[in-house]
């Protein structure tokens, strides 16, 4: 057995479980695990799998369901289980609890009831990604999983351009593609890494421009829990000064939105702002 009894004073235990791996769980959480009055998970088929890999029995307790569409109902009898002196663990699927899954609401009514939270730190998919992935890891930005509406998602990488760091995506399978083009688009041709199947048979780190790895995916699509990496913009900083007089010049033989689009590509500045600017700029002839 890789797991021992514990007694555990009444709080909230939230415990990181495996990215793809069995084995990579910690000592700490398997105690929490056999130990916990109450075991609560965002997946809970995914949960006894685990504990019947690591042979911890549930005996008399059940897994109980909490995740983003629980409702209040859930929680506050997760709350009342910490008012019975109770010592309750929560876990999500995969990985480091509240990052890009759920357990915020959770942690913050316990704490605010007066009851003591603490953590099993363990895997993390950001994390794996950022020690593999070849980028600078001295500064970071975890910008979790982009909207799924093409609009919305440049108007958050738009928000995203000037991020002094590393910028760290997650995304599906099915979106991966597109929003490869958008950050292309919005971002430029910053160095990235596209990382998969992180801990699992499969994994895979690709390490290319964005221009590149757009036109890969495009072609061929890929499978699996995926994590993107972007460098933050490099270049010499320009004055203000000479990105209006670079737009003036531009607009003299094309639109409003080609002279953004060529200072943009030229300065490597996000484009939205370089439209609104070459917009007013047009406006006053």
């Amino acid at each position: 057995m890789n797991h021992k009894l514990i007694s555990l004073k009444a709080g909230l235990y939230f415990v990181a479980t495996p990215i793809g791996t069995a084995r990579d769980i910690t000592l700490r959480a398997l105690d929490l695990l056999a130990s916990a009055d109450v075991i609560a998970a965002e997946d809970t088929r995914s949960m006894r799998k685990l504990l019947e890999i690591h042979g911890i029995p549930l005996g008399e307790r059940s897994v109980i369901a909490y995740h983003d569409h629980s409702g209040q109902g859930t929680r506050e009898r997760l709350l009342a289980a910490l008012s019975e002196g109770k010592s309750v663990v929560y876990a999500s699927e995969a990985g480091m609890p509240l990052i890009a899954d759920p357990g915020y609401e959770l942690s913050c009514a316990a704490a605010d009831a007066g009851y003591d939270v603490t953590c099993a730190p363990g895997p993390s998919a950001a994390l794996m990604a950022l020690t593999l992935g070849g980028l600078p890891t001295d500064a970071f930005f975890f910008a979790g999983f982009l909207p799924n509406a093409q609009g919305a998602r440049r108007k958050r990488l738009e928000e995203l351009t000037g991020i002094p760091g590393t910028l760290v995506f997650y995304e599906s399978p099915k979106r991966i593609a597109a929003s490869l083009a958008d950050m292309h688009h919005v971002l430029g041709d910053r160095k990235a890494a596209l990382c998969r199947e992180l801990t699992k048979k499969f994994e895979e780190v690709r390490r290319a421009p964005l221009s590149e790895l757009a036109l890969q995916l495009s072609e061929a699509g890929v499978k699996g829990e995926i994590v993107v990496l972007v460098d933050r913009a490099r270049g010499e900083t320009v004055s203000e000064a000479d990105v209006e007089a670079d737009l003036r010049a531009a607009l003299v033989d094309n639109s409003v939105k080609d002279a953004a689009a060529i200072v943009s590509e030229s300065h490597g500045l996000a484009r939205r702002k370089l439209y609104q600017l070459a917009l007013q700029i047009a406006k006053e002839g």
